[in-house]
């Protein structure tokens, strides 16, 4: 009899010490609050600085011999006698922009180089160096001049603007005298010339303004209006067109007529562009104002397109 008690007393203890061991139904469990996930931002490097230039790696351009030199302060000299074949003077000049030219984030810069081999040429290059990491990388260069008169050089809305005096055709070689001015955008790492105007002997500024196609349209159909105006008619109100590729591939060239009152005056163009045989892709469609005089560019316009 004491055994069978033994017994029921264990079997009791032991059944209160399960119970202990589970949660009841007013238990509740704890709850470990979730942890917000961390969002890392990328680091944009810092923009480029003039003193990053002033000692960049620079290519020559007007030599074309393919050297590559290292500024100091600004500054590149080979030799001292201009005579040489071997002499070159290089310098960074005081008209240069910073900003994002590349549509990372990252300022870029915008520089114009002074090339000098010797003789009186002084010739102005446009170079554009990219932001890798916070340091310069040499992307491209274009000659803009012999002796070229800058006024300004900007960025605005990632475009390179220049103003600037360069030579008109029949220009002593010491004094160029007609103002320009000039937009560069840079498309695959190249800079191309997007807008271009001039001034008149009469004080008007030479420029087309393109209404139709606006620039960056996606172009569903391969047929559509080419149409904008002039402010000076051109030589026998013919302006000339061009169709690109964004390698600078030449696909079209033809004539567009502008409507005037009078020779001279402002005008209009409105024409239909078809672009049957080209595939989807992203192009330029540019129309140049021509001087008859020596084929010169007096006036440009682009805009780009996506044929879908």
């Amino acid at each position: 009899m004491e055994r069978i008690n033994s017994i029921k007393l264990f079997l009791i203890l032991t059944l209160a010490t399960l119970a202990c061991g589970f949660p009841t139904a007013s238990s509740a469990p704890t709850v470990v609050p979730e942890q917000p996930t961390l969002v890392i931002p990328t680091a944009i490097p810092s923009a480029l600085t003039i003193e990053q230039i002033n000692n960049v790696q620079y290519p020559l351009l007007v030599s074309e011999d393919g050297r590559v030199v290292q500024m100091a302060n600004g500054i590149y000299q080979s030799g001292t006698d201009t005579l040489s074949i071997d002499y070159a003077y290089i310098a960074v000049t005081q008209f240069f922009a910073l900003g994002d030219l590349t549509g990372d984030g990252a300022g870029d810069a915008a520089v114009m180089f002074l090339e000098n081999y010797g003789g009186t040429g002084q010739f102005g290059v446009l170079a554009v160096y990219a932001n890798v990491s916070g340091e310069p990388v040499f992307l491209d260069s274009l000659l803009i001049d012999d002796r070229p008169m800058p006024n300004s050089i900007s960025l605005i809305n990632g475009e390179i603007f220049l103003d600037v005096i360069v030579h008109d055709f029949d220009d002593g070689g010491c004094c160029p005298t007609l103002p320009t001015t000039q937009t560069y955008a840079l498309v695959k790492n190249q800079l191309r010339l997007v807008n271009y105007t001039t001034v008149a002997p009469n004080g008007i500024k030479r420029e087309i303004i393109i209404t139709s196609p606006v620039d960056n349209t996606e172009q569903a159909t391969r047929s559509f209006q080419l149409a904008g105006s002039v402010s000076i008619a051109p030589f026998e109100n013919n302006l000339s067109y061009f169709v690109y590729d964004e390698d600078g591939n030449q696909y079209i060239a033809g004539p567009v007529t502008v409507t005037a009152p009078d020779f001279g005056a402002p005008g209009t163009f409105d024409t239909t562009m078809v672009l049957d045989s080209l595939p989807a892709g992203i192009y330029y469609i540019e129309i140049q104002d021509q001087s008859a005089a020596d084929g010169s560019i007096l006036a440009l316009e682009s805009v780009k397109i996506v044929l879908k």
